[in-house]
């Protein structure tokens, strides 16, 4: 084995970007299974994609990769990014050790025999078709749980995936808030006037959709060099590099918001991706920080930003040119308002900023009960529906608008959910910050320039990639851990606006 620090230093590099290759061209397979693979292909691709989840896992855990990490965490000579990418490379390391190259080969198998399945129980609106693949993924996720090592709840090693250091213990006070602030505020606007959003359920022609579309992502700052946009079943983001960034999407020709909000959310996630560091390909510090933060972006871009006033009074006219008929009569006013209604629903990302958290708590709590083995696969419909029932007072109607309507558990993404609301708490405490830091902010997204505001995101979040955790990261960027009296001040204030609350 090489001697000196670079030497040992480039070797590190070389295992570190042929596994992130592996890695990357598995999740262009992957993304194509989402979008343009013919049904027939499924199996064969499963087979691919456990193929190379097993190879790229073989190199991050082999004892050659061991010893090289561990000889270069103790050199003294290596610059602070240098030192940063082998702490965090060896943080993994001895976390993906505890999984055999056999467990991780049968959970690629089964996540693509499990995503297939909840196509098809989608196609026919019957959980029992996904239930035994599922069944199977929740065993493989409680094995998994056991092998990584918990010390309180085995749900604890599950969120360690998504959002380091994250546990029930942190988790169940921020729920827990949860049912206290919000439905004070939930009670406040049902004694207000509803605000009128019928005009969004009028007929809005797909290809029409898509073209505004492109042309927010292109003012929002998405590189359409770096990056495209396709249609999926349930929208998502993935990339392969900071130079090749996918985003997907869903139309529905009668519900307009179905593909505006997943548009600019999903292209949220996009300009992370993008504005990481590319010198940092296949590195922690060209990876983002957690999901947590990935969130935080998402939902900055389409809750902060993209639900404002000052948002559509730079945008409205262009999309009113686009549907006259649809939108003739409605006032920049009227859309900002019915963008921002609150009303219990059924599906999570059609939800409103308000009522949201409860959809999160809901698979949180599930989520919780099936990793402890207090719930079982066959019960949830059942659970499901009691739960809605109980903290939105809807109940689905059937199967695909209730416990089949997330991709998550189809990926073994067990532990995701709960970043979805650290994120919009993230966002609206870096809303704020962005507020204070950049003169005339508010000016500036009304005029369609917003240049300036992805430049603050990119030096305060995308830069970092993994240097800092979530919460360091956070008190860098506002001086304040994470707070969620930011978010309460941030829907009071909006919905002032909205129901004059």
């Amino acid at each position: 084995m090489p001697g000196t620090t670079q030497e040992l230093y480039k070797a590190y590099c070389d295992l570190m970007q042929k596994a992130a290759d592996i890695n990357y061209a598995s999740a262009v397979l992957s993304w194509d299974q989402e979008t343009y693979m013919p049904p027939k292909g499924a199996e064969a691709r499963g087979r691919q994609l456990s193929t190379l989840a097993g190879q790229a896992h073989e190199i991050l855990t082999s004892d050659k990769f061991g010893a090289l990490l561990k000889e270069l965490s103790a050199k003294s000579d290596l610059s602070d990014t240098e030192k940063s990418n082998v702490r965090l490379s060896l943080e993994d390391f001895e976390k993906n050790k505890k999984l055999t190259p056999a467990f991780v080969e049968q959970m690629s198998l089964q996540i693509s025999e499990c995503f297939n399945a909840w196509i098809e129980a989608r196609k026919k609106n019957d959980f029992n078709v996904f239930a035994p693949s599922l069944t199977k993924m929740v065993a493989l996720k409680r094995q998994q749980a056991e092998l990584y090592g918990y010390k309180a709840h085995p749900y604890d090693a599950l969120l360690d995936e998504y959002e380091k250091d994250a546990t029930v213990a942190m988790l169940d006070p921020i729920f827990t808030g949860i049912k206290e602030q919000i439905p004070p505020i939930l009670a406040k606007i049902n004694a207000a006037q509803q605000v009128d959003d019928s005009f969004f359920y009028n007929h809005f022609p797909r290809q029409q959709q898509w073209d505004f579309s492109l042309e927010v992502l292109k003012r929002m700052g998405f590189d359409f060099e770096a990056g495209r946009q396709d249609y999926s079943e349930h929208p998502f983001t993935t990339s392969f590099a900071a130079s090749d960034v996918r985003l997907t999407t869903r139309v529905d020709e009668s519900n307009y918001t179905s593909m505006l909000w997943s548009c600019i959310h999903e292209g949220g996630h996009g300009l992370y991706e993008q504005g990481l560091p590319e010198s940092q390909y296949g590195f922690p510090l060209g990876s983002p920080t957690s999901l947590g933060i990935h969130e935080s972006q998402s939902r900055f871009w389409e809750n902060c930003v993209g639900r404002g006033l000052d948002f559509w009074s730079f945008f409205f006219p262009k999309l009113q040119s686009i549907f006259p008929e649809q939108l003739g009569n409605v006032t920049a006013e009227a859309f900002f308002k019915a963008s921002n209604k609150v009303e219990p629903s059924l599906i999570r990302t059609e939800a409103d900023e308000v009522t949201y958290h409860f959809h999160v708590m809901i698979r949180y709590e599930i989520e919780k009960e099936l990793i402890q083995g207090t719930l079982g696969v066959k019960d949830l419909p059942a659970k499901w529906n009691e739960l809605y029932n109980k903290y939105l007072g809807v109940t689905p109607p059937d199967d695909k608008s209730g416990v089949l309507q997330d991709v998550h558990w189809s990926h073994g993404s067990f532990g995701y959910f709960p970043t979805y609301t650290l994120g919009s708490f993230y966002a609206a405490q870096f809303y704020a910050k962005a507020q204070s830091d950049i003169p005339g902010l508010l000016e500036k997204i009304a005029s369609g320039e917003m240049t300036e505001l992805l430049h603050w995101l990119h030096e305060k979040v995308h830069k970092h990639g993994r240097r800092y955790t979530s919460e360091e990261l956070c008190e860098r960027i506002t001086g304040h851990k994470l707070d969620t009296s930011f978010f309460i001040r941030y829907i009071l204030d909006k919905y002032k606006n909205v129901y004059g609350i």
